[in-house]
């Protein structure tokens, strides 16, 4: 099937496509710029500058705000996700009577819900016009089950907890994703989801120090183990918080609560602006469209296997409170000195990815990050100089600001239709899990201070190095025949115009079908 992204001949007339609540059959020639698009947005067409100015100034502002919600959501869905682990300190595999393969299974279980729910809530989320509703009751789903955790009595029950956990929190992640990418254009995606993962990043930081104080102070609590409790109170939390999600997170550019009749339609003619395509699925585009656009293009593979090794890479964040204790210190100074590296990264994750949106450029913001971390790598294999080995901590957990970047090269690579986007991201994010799974098993190898482990994640950060410059080849090479095209253009149109349809409408690629002028981000 060809992709629903039309670069339309000057012959040939499109089909715009339409709002779902509003359909509107209109066709407009295309004449090189972003067409009338069935005539909609007269607010927004007829404002003067300033006034258009001061309304996306208030648009970004107030989204900004309800989007901040999900850097919480983000916190509470890492904690929810991964309390087993500080649970442990206090006796759950003794309670549960686990021995250290059926431990192992319980956390694994958890990614294999995760894979395999992404794509399918991906895709009914690019569905439905309310996706703060879905996430919301996602989020009180996933909290409802976290707190089940606490009063499981063996091991069949917390793999079942478990399972589910992972599945009904597969929806969140690439849901946020989508959701930001359906309000935020290219040169603003990228900042704004190096916020919402500073809440992954934050989580690394504070989790262990959440759990410390939970497990220290209620142990006996109305009869009941302190693991017990940390899992009541973090659920019950992440429950309190989905109501409030209800209310406060945004839905859709042309149907969102809390914005005026003015700052949608800006939002609206913002991201046909960006690209050249209103942000909605052809009509009688059906469910499954999306995926099979993406089984059909060789990018979504590049990106898939070269993100595990990524994820991969940076596996050693699992083990971080492990690896500082290497350093000789006592329990408690390792959970202090375990968060500084993590803060440090936050701050460098929010400015590479500022630069990265102010100069529209993604290979070297992905790949610089990931050359620090090497760097973190080579020093923690060939020092025992404690200064040394604590620098190369935060060079490591610097490593994140290129993963974060990364994900808006998923966005702005799969452009449109939407339907395609959610799949992509959704299947890319989804697949890369696979890495959380070998990652476990890379920290297995103690000797000379993790020195084999280090070996293993520095070679997949080479591996992620070489995927991004090739994945940043193929893109080099769909500019230059969109260069190429438009040449054509201005130099014989007729030509073009009997040539495109044949060279681009069963091309697997959208942008080759996109308005003149647009060009992928490398």
């Amino acid at each position: 099937m060809t992709d629903e992204i039309s670069r339309a001949d000057p012959v040939r007339e499109v089909n715009v496509k339409q709002d779902v609540e509003t359909v509107e059959q209109h066709t407009t020639p295309y004449h090189g710029d972003q067409g009338d698009h069935g005539g909609k947005f007269q607010l927004a067409r007829t404002m003067d500058p300033a006034r258009r100015a001061h309304v996306e100034k208030t648009l970004k502002l107030k989204l900004d705000a309800r989007c901040s919600l999900f850097v919480l959501i983000y916190i509470l869905n890492y904690l929810d996700r991964n309390n087993i682990a500080s649970a442990r300190l206090k006796g759950l595999q003794d309670d549960l009577h686990l021995d250290n393969t059926q431990y192992a299974t319980c956390l694994s279980i958890l990614y294999v819900g995760y894979i395999l729910m992404q794509v399918p809530s991906n895709m009914l989320i690019n569905r439905i016009s309310r996706p703060s509703l879905y996430l919301s009751l996602v989020m009180l789903l996933w909290g409802l089950i976290s707190t089940l955790s606490g009063v499981t009595t063996d091991f069949t029950s917390m793999v079942l907890v478990r399972f589910f956990l992972g599945f009904v929190e597969a929806a969140f992640l690439p849901g946020a994703l989508l959701i930001q990418s359906k309000w935020y254009t290219r040169k603003e995606l990228t900042f704004r989801n190096a916020i919402l993962f500073c809440g992954n990043i934050i989580s690394n930081a504070f989790s262990a120090l959440v759990g410390a104080g939970v497990l220290s102070n209620m142990q006996g609590t109305l009869g009941h183990a302190a693991w017990r409790w940390l899992f009541w109170i973090e659920g019950a939390a992440t429950m309190a918080v989905a109501i409030t999600a209800a209310f406060v997170l945004p839905d859709l550019p042309r149907n969102s609560r809390g914005f005026t009749a003015e700052e949608l339609e800006v939002a609206q003619l913002r991201m046909i602006e960006d690209v050249g395509e209103a942000d909605v699925d052809a009509e009688g585009q059906g469910v499954l469209d999306g995926l099979m656009m993406c089984l059909k293009d060789i990018k979504i593979y590049v990106m898939m296997f070269t993100f595990t090794a990524y994820v991969v890479g940076l596996s050693f964040n699992a083990f971080f409170p492990t690896l500082t204790g290497t350093l000789g210190f006592d329990y408690v100074p390792t959970l202090l000195m375990s968060s500084p590296p993590w803060v440090f990264s936050c701050a460098v994750s929010l400015l590479n990815a500022w630069h990265a949106d102010r100069t529209q450029e993604k290979f070297w913001h992905i790949t610089g990050p990931i050359l620090g971390g090497i760097v973190g790598f080579i020093i923690s294999m060939s020092t025992e100089n404690i200064a040394a080995r604590y620098v190369a901590l935060f060079l490591q957990a610097s490593a994140y600001a290129g993963f974060i970047v990364f994900y808006s090269w998923i966005s702005s690579s799969f452009p449109r239709p939407p339907a395609k986007r959610a799949v992509a991201i959704a299947m890319i994010n989804a697949f890369s899990q696979l890495g959380n799974v070998a990652g476990s098993y890379v920290w297995d190898l103690k000797d000379n201070g993790y020195r084999k482990s280090y070996g293993i994640v520095t070679a997949m950060f080479g591996v992620t190095i070489l995927g991004c410059w090739f994945f940043r080849g193929i893109l080099n090479n769909l500019n230059s025949k969109l260069e190429d095209g438009e040449r054509a253009w201005d130099a014989q149109p007729d030509v073009t115009a009997q040539t495109a349809e044949m060279e681009h409408m069963d091309s697997p690629d959208e942008a080759l079908q996109m308005q003149k002028g647009f060009r992928y981000l490398v």
